[in-house]
C-alpha cells in the first residue's frame, strides 16, 4: 500500500511527458499542414460547397495544396483524397468545369464532384451540352490516371421530365447511365463505374420555386477506393 502512490505518481509523469511531446510535435508542424488536416479532420470537409463559388467556401478544398506529408504522417486513403481534391480543384478554377455550377465536397470514403445538370444536359434529355461533354472529359482525366471506382448519381426536380421520360426516375437514370456509357466508350471499364438514379427523393433545397428547383437538378461524380464498392454508403 505504501509504495501506491509511486505507481500514481510515474503514470503523472508519463502523461506529463506524452503532452509535453504532443506540444513539441504541434509546434513543428508548419501553420498551413495544420489547417488542412483540421479540415480534413472535421465536418467542415462536408460543407456544401456549391454556392457562388465552389472553392473559396470549401476549408477542405482550400487547404488541398496545402498539405506536405512529409511534415505530418497521414494514411494513404487520405493523401488520396486531397490528391483527387486538388485535381478537381484545378479543373473548376481552369473553368473545365463551370464554377458557378458546381461544387466539391469530401467525407472517409471518397470525394465527390457535383454539377448542376441544367450545364450538363439539354432540358428534359439526355443529350449533353458542350460544358456537359468538358465535365466528362475532366471525369475520365481522373479516372485514366488514378485506380478509382466512380458512382455517378443522377438527381432531378420533381417537374423536370417530359416525354420520352415519364417520370423523374426515368430521366436521372437515363441520364446517369448515359454518363457511364459516355466514359465506357472512351474506354474506362464497366466494372469501375456504377449509375444510380434518385430522382427527386433526395433535393438539396424544398423546390418551391424556380430557383431552388434548379439546384435540385443536378449530377454527382463520386470518386472513392475500389474496396469500398459494396459499401451501401457509396451509392
Amino acid at each position: 500500500m505504501s509504495s501506491a502512490w509511486k505507481v500514481a505518481y510515474a503514470d503523472f509523469v508519463t502523461a506529463m511527458m506524452a503532452f509535453f511531446l504532443l506540444l513539441w510535435i504541434l509546434n513543428t508542424v508548419p501553420q498551413d499542414t495544420k489547417a488542412g488536416l483540421a479540415a480534413y479532420f472535421t465536418g467542415e470537409r462536408n460543407f456544401d460547397s456549391s454556392s457562388t463559388s465552389p472553392v473559396s467556401n470549401n476549408p477542405f478544398i482550400q487547404n488541398t495544396n496545402k498539405i506536405d506529408t512529409r511534415d505530418f504522417k497521414i494514411s494513404e486513403v487520405e493523401k488520396s483524397h486531397y490528391a483527387i481534391a486538388q485535381k478537381l480543384k484545378q479543373m473548376v478554377m481552369a473553368d473545365a468545369v463551370p464554377q458557378n455550377s458546381s461544387g466539391i465536397s469530401a467525407d472517409d470514403v471518397g470525394v465527390q464532384l457535383h454539377v448542376n445538370s441544367d450545364v450538363m444536359f439539354k432540358a428534359g434529355s439526355v443529350d449533353l451540352l458542350p460544358e456537359g461533354e468538358k465535365v466528362l472529359q475532366s471525369v475520365y482525366a481522373i479516372l485514366s490516371e488514378y485506380n478509382l471506382y466512380l458512382v455517378v448519381r443522377g438527381h432531378a426536380d420533381s417537374q423536370e421530365a417530359r416525354p420520352p421520360y415519364s417520370s423523374c426516375w426515368e430521366l436521372s437514370g437515363a441520364r446517369a447511365a448515359a454518363m457511364v456509357h459516355y466514359l465506357a466508350d472512351k474506354g474506362i471499364k464497366p466494372t469501375r463505374m456504377r449509375g444510380v438514379s434518385y430522382g427527386d427523393t433526395r433535393p438539396l433545397q424544398p423546390g418551391i420555386d424556380e430557383k431552388s428547383r434548379s439546384r435540385n437538378r443536378r449530377v454527382e461524380f463520386f470518386f472513392h477506393r475500389p474496396e469500398v464498392m459494396s459499401y451501401s454508403v457509396v451509392y
